[in-house]
């Protein structure tokens, strides 16, 4: 089993969402954001910090020196198709892989997703983009 499926696993066992996840410093830093419905707060994080690191070391052997949980923030990483259906509404930025009209950023009015299409209202059109050539996705909160 994969870390991340791993790290899904245990921190949806805990009742959160695990939003993302990264190593970096040759895999010494393991990052993890997670959420839920009603907001993550500084004791959810150290709850799942310390349920995490005490499942590695017990349960897997996967070498890391620190490890970090954190909400995802205003600016939230949108990965999962439920992620498109969940912040339908939601004002996002869109860098693709390949470019649409000639750009690769968009920013606009995520109006959900059909048939693995991300739609985006800009400027009154609604844009098409195939969740395949979405790089990243994230909220674009107005502040």
């Amino acid at each position: 089993m994969d870390i991340q499926t791993l790290l899904e696993r245990v921190v949806t066992q805990l009742g959160y969402e695990l939003v993302d996840f990264e190593m970096s410093n040759r895999g010494k830093l393991l990052r993890l954001f997670i959420d839920k419905p009603q907001g993550v707060t500084i004791e959810d994080c150290v709850m799942v910090s310390d349920h995490v690191s005490h499942f590695l070391a017990v349960e897997h052997d996967i070498d890391y020196d620190r490890l970090e949980v954190s909400s995802p923030g205003l600016d939230r990483v949108l990965k999962k198709a439920s992620d498109f259906v969940r912040f339908t509404g939601a004002r996002i930025k869109i860098k693709l892989r390949v470019p649409a009209d000639g750009r690769k950023n968009f920013v606009g009015m995520l109006l959900g997703l059909d048939d693995e299409q991300v739609l985006v209202e800009r400027d009154g059109v609604t844009m098409r983009f195939a969740m395949s050539n979405v790089e990243k996705a994230r909220l674009d909160p107005e502040l």
